[in-house]
């Protein structure tokens, strides 16, 4: 498969170790495929700019929660960063770029700035994937709090996170232990991905919503929910070599998957038209 340039940047940045890979970066290829003229060192120099300006506000004695405290106030009241309340399915809150030129964006994207923001002064903070939301928190093992970007930095404890996790799904929503596990970076990523697939399903754009599955499988081989669309996707557009492989694929790493039905009657009918 020959892959564009910012499809070959993305690729080599995530096949680095987990802890190698430039989280900012690889944002950026993910966009730089939108746009193709972004100059990513451009960004990148942004929020070394934007870190250099936190460490002159750090206190004399930097404890957590002063830092943190710090950093609220200079990216969402002096920059002015905020949730897109507006249009929170716009892709280009998803978009690195944008998000730092507009600061404007969706909890992930927010959280990507503010975690690359807070690497930077050397504060070690993580992405935790609560359902339906996208949080961060400090890796400090003494540190059982939680960060809120996309509102304005709002500090949550165990509790506040049940309680927003029951906003979004009703009362009968549980909180489990790994929803407030930190997530890595290729985690961050495909869950970035995820959201502009679902954008790109909305518009009927399956071009582009194909581009981000694929760069999803690029980093998980494996991930069955994303062989699944792209097979029946390929099937849409009667590439049905392709479309069989990935379905078939799907079957074998989810044989007792809710759809496996309806799958194998794809698989059957793919067989029907490739005999006929």
């Amino acid at each position: 498969m020959e892959f564009s340039p910012a499809r070959q940047r993305f690729y080599q940045e995530v096949q680095q170790p987990e802890e190698q890979i430039d989280l900012a970066a690889a944002a950026l290829y993910i966009a730089q495929e939108n746009y193709p003229d972004l100059e990513v060192e451009a960004y990148l120099n942004a929020l070394d700019t934007m870190a250099v300006e936190v460490r002159e506000r750090l206190p004399e004695e930097p404890y957590p929660l002063k830092i943190i405290r710090t950093l609220n106030q200079y990216l969402f009241t002096d920059l002015g960063f905020k949730g897109n309340t507006d249009d929170y399915y716009d892709p280009r809150n998803s978009f690195l770029n944008e998000v730092i030129e507009r600061r404007t964006g969706i909890p992930i994207s927010l959280s990507l700035v503010y975690l690359e923001v807070a690497r930077r002064v050397d504060f070690p903070m993580a992405g935790v994937g609560l359902p339906g939301h996208f949080l961060i928190r400090p890796t400090l093992e003494e540190m059982a709090i939680f960060v809120d970007p996309f509102h304005d930095g709002e500090i949550l404890f165990e509790a506040d996170c049940r309680d927003r996790l029951q906003s979004i799904y009703g009362e009968g929503a549980k909180l489990l232990p790994e929803h407030l596990e930190a997530i890595g970076s290729k985690a961050l990523l495909a869950r970035l991905l995820s959201n502009l697939k679902i954008i790109y399903l909305h518009h009927r754009d399956l071009i582009k919503a194909l581009g981000t599955m694929d760069r999803i499988l690029l980093m998980f081989p494996n991930a069955a929910p994303e062989l699944r669309d792209r097979g029946l996707i390929y099937y849409q557009q009667g590439r049905l070599t392709e479309a069989r492989y990935d379905l078939e694929l799907y079957l074998y790493e989810r044989p007792d998957a809710a759809d496996a039905f309806e799958v194998r009657q794809v698989i059957e009918q793919i067989e029907r038209v490739k005999d006929g």
